[in-house]
């Protein structure tokens, strides 16, 4: 099994989040487990290959 990191934080009643890789996408979730669901459906549709044009975050070395 993957891991993969993400950002959150609760704001009132509810968690806010995204994944690390792609900060454009955000979802929420009344729980802190229904937030995690979400991301996990989130990653698959970005990764599905269906959708175009998904901004990502990379990583360079300039050493």
């Amino acid at each position: 099994m993957a891991t993969k990191k993400f950002i959150y934080y609760q704001e009132d009643d509810m968690f806010v989040g995204w994944l690390e890789e792609y900060p454009d996408y955000r979802t929420q979730g009344q729980s802190f487990e229904e937030l995690k669901e979400n991301l996990i459906d989130i990653y698959k549709e970005l990764t599905s290959g269906f959708i175009p044009c998904v901004r990502r975050v990379g990583e360079l070395d300039v050493a």
